[in-house]
């Protein structure tokens, strides 16, 4: 049997920290702290040559327990639907109008920080109600 392996996920974006910066604020996630003898990493940033600045960032678990985002500068911007998207729990175990507040409320604090709102999914015979979302960079993601 095939021992159990850890996953990251890598966004493509045209700015990584800006995106790592909302999915930080948006999982509760920790950015990693700037290189040894740099304050942060815009001056890290500002000590590299303009073509080297803004090429990666990251977000991880502070628990360790979730997986490490990762987010690396493409040239091409985003043209198509995700084929892969992330689910925020933030309805699980909760129905009917109980869950549609827990949507609501987790759609505004995500709207704050740049997310936009996409097509409210409610509740059918199979499945509970959900939220779909976009980042600050288009990428969807869902509020179930």
């Amino acid at each position: 049997m095939a021992s159990v392996k850890q996953v990251q996920i890598t966004f493509d974006c045209a700015s990584p920290r800006r995106v790592a910066r909302f999915w930080s604020e948006a999982l509760g996630y920790v950015l990693p702290d700037p290189p040894e003898g740099f304050a942060t990493w815009e001056a890290y940033d500002a000590s590299r040559p303009a073509e080297e600045r803004d090429t990666w960032s990251a977000c991880g678990d502070p628990t360790g327990v979730g997986p490490r985002l990762y987010f690396q500068r493409v040239p091409e911007g985003k043209v198509a639907k995700n084929r892969v998207h992330l689910d925020i729990r933030a309805g699980t175990g909760l129905v009917g109008e109980e869950r549609l507040a827990a949507l609501e409320a987790e759609c505004a604090r995500l709207e704050a920080l740049g997310a936009v709102r996409g097509t409210l999914l409610l509740a059918d015979e199979e499945n509970e109600s959900c939220q779909n979302m976009r980042d600050v960079e288009g990428n969807e993601f869902c509020l179930d």
